[in-house]
């Protein structure tokens, strides 16, 4: 699924213009980078938990020249499926 397929669906479920349908999708999908930002976690009961993880910084390798590189210490969004999502899909 996309966030074309997302955004038509939620229009077609709670029949909205597209255009509504698309500020909702992205105010929500705000609100979850805007709260990993600030507090690191976002928990959506019945669904799961998006985490923020800090990468140390490390020397990697170039594969087409082989030369060593630095790559630079980075944060990455995590997501860790809840029960019901689990369950649901088991």
């Amino acid at each position: 699924m996309t966030k074309a397929d997302l955004i038509d669906a939620v229009a077609t479920k709670i029949d909205l213009p597209k255009t509504t349908a698309e500020r909702a999708v992205n105010l929500v999908f705000d609100d979850i980078v805007a709260a990993l930002k600030t507090s690191g976690k976002v928990n959506i009961s019945g669904f799961g938990t998006f985490t923020v993880s800090e990468r140390k910084a490390r020397q990697g390798r170039n594969p087409k020249t082989g030369e060593t590189i630095d790559i630079p210490a980075s944060k990455a969004a995590k997501f860790k499926p809840g029960k019901v999502l689990k369950d649901s899909l088991n």
